[in-house]
């Protein structure tokens, strides 16, 4: 890969950016977010679907990984609810019935890998995964619904594979690279909401952000989710122009937004001290969706797996 690589948005991968961006602020606020943690909203699930962004990187949609990222850099940043990633992921793998109901919101995926069952309760596609193969899969005959972190429907079961899919590692790879971009946004809205908090709240007769213990944890935050952004870019230009190491990119990127993103949600946390950690704070929901996703992600084994392999061919 070129090291003057443009990793600037074009036109068209700005105005979805841009289209989801005014969608989530019509439709996806601070309520709607906590909200579901109670109750998934079907309809605003569809409503995304009918922008396309769940059709994304297939043949029913347009566009590639970097238009996938152009999405979650807006979904993220407002915690925008439902199976994104595991819907992306299946959506590479699974015939077309299931993927053109999932591309239409009309379908919920349950990807799961082992016998916790994301998403179960309200899944009509399953997909089983087995380090780097996939499985169209049935479910089992009686699920053990779970609570979770961010109030997501899991389940306990085993899914029953049926017909094995083909192209499961650049799914893999698609899906580690959107969960990337959705994590560093995720980060960067806990860090703006920090910074409000500490340009506004005093102490000591001064703004807490005066404080360099306050601010300069939050300006490492910052960096680190811009980097962990970067490289989300990077394993998205890989993916869409068929580089060799897009495996060892996307999981990289993956990686490092999931530890940019909870020591993001940590400094936030420290920064609001008790309010940041109520129900109806100001940043719980965001937080909690962060260690959702970073605790439980599609593939999360092989992703490991993958940049130690890449780590070890390089030295």
């Amino acid at each position: 890969m070129s090291s003057g690589l443009d990793l600037a948005l074009d036109h068209g991968q700005r105005a979805i950016g841009a289209a989801v961006a005014a969608f989530c602020r019509d439709r996806c606020g601070d309520e709607v977010a906590r909200r579901a943690a109670i109750r998934f909203p079907r309809a605003l699930w569809k409503d995304l679907a009918g922008l396309g962004v769940l059709a994304i990187a297939t043949p029913e949609g347009d566009g590639g990984a970097l238009e996938l990222v152009a999405a979650h850099e807006a979904l993220g940043h407002v915690a925008f609810p439902g199976p994104l990633v595991a819907t992306h992921l299946a959506a590479q793998l699974v015939p077309e019935r299931e993927r053109r109901g999932l591309a239409a919101g009309e379908m919920i995926a349950c990807v799961a890998e082992g016998t916790l069952l994301p998403w179960a309760p309200l899944a009509d596609v399953f997909v089983a995964l087995d380090g780097e193969r996939a499985w169209l899969a049935r479910p089992p005959h009686s699920l053990a619904q779970l609570e979770t972190i961010g109030g997501e429907p899991f389940a306990r079961g085993e899914l029953v594979q049926a017909t094995e899919l083909d192209g499961a590692p650049r799914a893999f790879a698609l899906a580690e690279i959107a969960l990337a971009a959705h994590l560093a946004a995720l980060g960067h809205a806990l860090v703006e909401r920090a910074c409000e908090h500490a340009r506004t709240r005093r102490q000591f007769g001064q703004t807490i952000g005066e404080f360099q213990a306050v601010s300069h944890p939050l300006a490492d935050c910052a960096i680190r989710l811009s980097a962990s952004a970067t490289l989300a870019r990077v394993a998205a230009f890989a993916w869409d122009f068929g580089e060799a190491n897009v495996f060892a990119a996307a999981s990289a990127a993956r990686l490092s937004a999931g530890e940019s993103a909870l020591a993001a949600a940590m400094t936030a946390h420290q920064v609001f001290g008790a309010i940041g950690v109520t129900l109806e704070g100001p940043i719980f929901h965001l937080s909690r969706r962060v260690r959702q996703l970073a605790a439980h992600a599609p593939a999360l084994d092989g992703a490991r797996a993958r940049v130690l392999a890449a780590i070890g061919d390089a030295t």
